[in-house]
């Protein structure tokens, strides 16, 4: 699928990986359709971008939210043709921690936004990508979802967020099954540790202490670099239900 002239809905995409997504395909020539909680930041880049983007304020958990944002998207650029799931959060709680037992309602938010709002994108996104024309490979549309390395080697305080992104990297291949009939490609990226809003808020000596334990490169992903990947998983038609680790080589210690 070539990049310039799809119509690309990006969820999260008001911020850090999400963000560097939308402001790379729209370099290339790309419509977007920007899906996000924050209002005042979505709409600052739907501004700054200008007709290309259109900003949705949405949760991703909810149905009609969703519903609402892909009608929009539709309406504005008359069709979708890639589907980016970059929405999500990470808290860390222990199990057992010293305050008492993990809150079954943190556990339960952090898999409803991770995991049923990656699902609910998908579903919602792909009933109109099989709509589209096909390309001379009968291909209809791209998905790209956003797992973690915490899928496969999670530390202490992430089971919640470890358990979302382990489903998301788990649907990847039968979702990709189900719609290969359709010409609609499914394809995850696992991130490592990337410079992104939630990183810039630690101490100076907590990101050294990070970046020491990748490999190579030794400093954080740029979220530039994601966004790269995105654009080559869309443009090369034989990615098609893998999971691909973008983590400097990294295997995250217990702790």
């Amino acid at each position: 699928m070539n990049t310039k002239g799809c119509v690309a809905m990006i969820t999260g995409g008001a911020s850090g990986l999400g963000e560097a997504t939308v402001r790379y395909l729209v370099e290339r020539g790309a419509k977007v359709s920007i899906l996000d909680i924050d209002a005042n930041r979505g709409e600052k880049i739907a501004r700054e971008l200008g007709k290309v983007v259109v900003f949705c304020r949405t949760d991703v958990t909810d149905e009609g939210s969703v519903q609402t944002a892909i009608d929009a998207t539709m309406k504005t650029f008359g069709a979708i043709h890639v589907n980016v799931n970059c929405a999500g959060i990470g808290p860390a709680e222990k199990v057992l921690g010293k305050k008492g037992v993990m809150s079954i309602e943190k556990f339960s938010k952090v898999v409803q936004l991770n995991l049923i709002g990656t699902i609910n994108a998908i579903r919602l996104s792909a009933e109109k990508m099989a709509l589209n024309t096909p390309n001379e490979d009968n291909e209809k549309g791209v998905v790209v979802n956003t797992a973690s390395t915490a899928a496969f080697d999670g530390q202490i305080g992430q089971a919640a967020y470890s358990a979302s992104k382990a489903g998301v990297v788990g649907m990847t291949l039968p979702i990709a099954r189900e719609l290969a009939e359709h010409g609609i490609r499914v394809v995850t990226i696992a991130p490592g540790l990337f410079r992104t809003p939630l990183a810039e808020t630690l101490h100076p000596k907590a990101i050294e202490a990070l970046e020491s334990q990748i490999p190579f490169p030794k400093r954080l992903g740029k979220p530039s670099e994601f966004a790269m990947l995105v654009g080559h998983i869309i443009e090369n038609p034989m990615f098609n239900g893998a999971t691909l680790r973008l983590d400097g080589a990294l295997r995250m210690t217990a702790r």
